[in-house]
């Protein structure tokens, strides 16, 4: 490399730049992933719990138990550190344990009129 040669110099920085972006975003990433799932596992209980406050284990059994088994997975994925997995399964526990609430909450209505 010639260091009379103003590209040479260039080109040669370029590679440790990518090198130091493409680990700074692995190590910021992997620090969030902890947090999103978090609170993801979090919204996900917390939905769960409100289903079963409801009788959605006897109102809506596929949705209900769906969400339980999604939210321990979630766990399961969390406790190896694959944050993502985690975040993921999480996501789909939460949307069916939204699910579940609604449809007993319509069961509780059909049943009272």
């Amino acid at each position: 490399m010639s260091f009379n040669n103003p590209h040479a110099r260039r080109q040669s920085h370029r590679v440790p730049f990518a090198m130091l972006l493409a680990i700074s975003l692995g190590v910021f990433s992997s620090g969030c992933g902890h947090t999103v799932f978090a609170i993801q596992v979090g919204s996900a209980s917390s939905k769960l719990e409100e289903a079963r406050e409801i009788g959605a284990e006897k109102l809506a059994p596929y949705e209900f138990y769906f969400a339980e088994a999604h939210l321990r997975k979630a766990r399961s994925e969390a406790a190896e550190a694959d944050y993502s997995d985690a975040i993921e399964f999480a996501e789909i526990s939460e949307e069916f344990a939204e699910k579940a609430t609604r449809l007993a909450r319509q069961a509780h209505r059909s049943a009272g009129r």
